[in-house]
């Protein structure tokens, strides 16, 4: 599950209708890469894609992740902040073992990538 905080659906849904996409949602992903070792993408969507895991916050506010990401993004509180030094999505991801300065790159115990770019998931 990911928790959307207040402030974060705010922002969503204002970004969202600045883009009139009012019923779509913001799509969290990851990729290998970052400052340590796994990178947060974003990407603003109409609707999620099939297979999708879909979680609704404060005021409608929707985020769409792929099965892959999940696996390192479930247990995540997404917030938003607000203040003169930064501004951004934040991310209290319970997987993170450590995480960047810039707050979009984290780190987990097991970092051994797979094909794919996500550590420990299984291939054939």
């Amino acid at each position: 599950m990911i928790e959307i905080r207040e402030s974060a659906a705010r922002q969503i849904r204002k970004l969202l209708a600045k883009q009139h996409m009012e019923e779509g949602g913001l799509r969290i992903g990851l990729k290998a890469g970052g400052c340590s070792g796994f990178e947060y993408v974003f990407a603003w969507e109409q609707a999620p894609h099939e297979g999708d895991h879909v979680f609704e916050g404060p005021e409608g506010a929707r985020v769409f992740v792929d099965p892959r990401s999940f696996r390192l993004l479930d247990g995540t509180v997404l917030g938003y902040d607000t203040s003169l030094i930064s501004r951004g999505f934040l991310f209290e991801n319970p997987h993170a073992k450590s995480t960047c300065g810039c707050g979009i790159s984290f780190s987990v115990e097991d970092t051994h990538p797979s094909p794919d770019g996500l550590a420990g998931e299984d291939h054939p």
